[in-house]
C-alpha cells in the first residue's frame, strides 16, 4: 500500500510524462480507461499552465505565434512544473528557458522580452510599502553616509539588454500601429520597471543612473553605487540623483552596516 505522498508523486509524474504509467494500476476505470483518465488531467494541467504563461508573456506569444508558444510552453511546463500554489508566481525561469531552447535560436531578443514581461508581472503583484521619509536620514552622521544600504519599494527592478526590448514591447501592444517596424539595431536598452498606483511603467535610464540605481538595488553601499555611476559618467551628480530617488518614492528604508575593523585593530 502506497502512502498519500507516494501516490501524489506518482500521479504528478504521470501528468508530466506519458511514460510514467505505474499509477494507472491504482485508478478505477468506471467508463474510461485509467490511461484515458490520466490523459484528461494531463490535458487540463498543460492547457491551464500554458494559459498562465500566455497571460504573463503576451508579447513573447505574439512574436512567435500561439502555436509555437504552446509548443515551447509544453516543454517548459514538463521540465519546470509549478513549485507553489500561486500561479501568478509561475514562470520566473521561462525567459531563461527560452534563451537556451534551440527552436528559439533565430530570435535572440526573445528571452530579454520575456525578462521584461516577467519584471512587469512581478511589479504588478508586488506588495505595497510606504516610501521612506527623507527626514529619517537626518540622524545619520556625515562620515557614515557612504556606508548606507538602501531598500527599494518591492515593485522596482532594472533590466539591461543589447536589444531595444522596450521598443519591441511597445510595438506589440494592442493600441500600437500594426505597420510600425522595430529597428533591432536601434541600440541597447537600460530600463527601470516599477508600479505607480495600479499602473506598471517602464522607462529608459542613462548609463550612470542605471549603474547607480542598479547597484543600490543589489544591496551595495551608497559609496560603491556612486563610484559605479561615476565610472559611467564623471559628471554624475550624486545630490541630484539621490533627490530623484526620494521624489519618485523609490526608497523604502535603509540600514547602516557595522563598519569593518581597520587593519591592526579596532578604533
Amino acid at each position: 500500500m502506497r502512502t498519500l505522498p507516494e501516490l501524489q508523486t506518482a500521479f504528478s509524474a504521470a501528468i508530466l510524462d506519458e511514460r510514467a504509467r505505474d499509477v494507472e494500476s491504482l485508478i478505477l476505470a468506471d467508463g474510461l480507461t485509467p490511461a484515458a483518465r490520466v490523459q484528461v488531467y494531463r490535458n487540463h494541467v498543460l492547457s491551464s499552465l500554458t494559459e498562465v504563461l500566455e497571460t504573463t508573456f503576451p508579447v513573447v506569444c505574439r512574436l512567435v505565434d500561439r502555436r509555437f508558444f504552446g509548443f515551447a510552453a509544453d516543454r517548459y511546463i514538463r521540465a519546470y512544473p509549478p513549485a507553489g500554489p500561486c500561479l501568478f508566481e509561475y514562470g520566473e525561469s521561462f525567459a531563461d528557458f527560452l534563451s537556451v531552447f534551440p527552436p528559439c535560436a533565430g530570435h535572440p531578443y526573445l528571452a530579454d522580452v520575456g525578462r521584461l514581461e516577467w519584471a512587469m508581472s512581478r511589479a504588478l503583484h508586488a506588495e505595497d510599502v510606504p516610501a521612506m521619509a527623507p527626514d529619517t536620514l537626518a540622524a545619520v552622521l556625515a562620515q557614515d553616509v557612504g556606508r548606507l544600504v538602501f531598500r527599494f519599494e518591492p515593485s522596482v527592478s532594472w533590466l539591461r539588454s543589447p536589444w531595444p526590448i522596450d521598443h519591441i514591447w511597445r510595438a506589440n501592444q494592442p493600441e500600437a500601429d500594426p505597420d510600425a517596424a522595430v529597428d533591432l539595431a536601434a541600440g541597447p536598452a537600460a530600463l527601470e520597471i516599477r508600479r505607480r498606483d495600479d499602473t506598471v511603467t517602464l522607462r529608459c535610464l542613462d548609463p550612470s543612473a542605471f549603474a547607480f540605481r542598479g547597484a543600490l538595488g543589489r544591496g551595495l553601499t551608497l559609496e560603491i553605487a556612486t563610484n559605479a555611476a561615476l565610472a559611467e559618467d564623471p559628471a554624475f551628480d550624486l545630490a541630484t540623483a539621490f533627490r530623484a530617488l526620494l521624489d519618485e518614492a523609490l526608497l523604502a528604508g535603509f540600514t547602516l552596516p557595522p563598519e569593518a575593523p581597520r587593519e591592526g585593530g579596532s578604533r
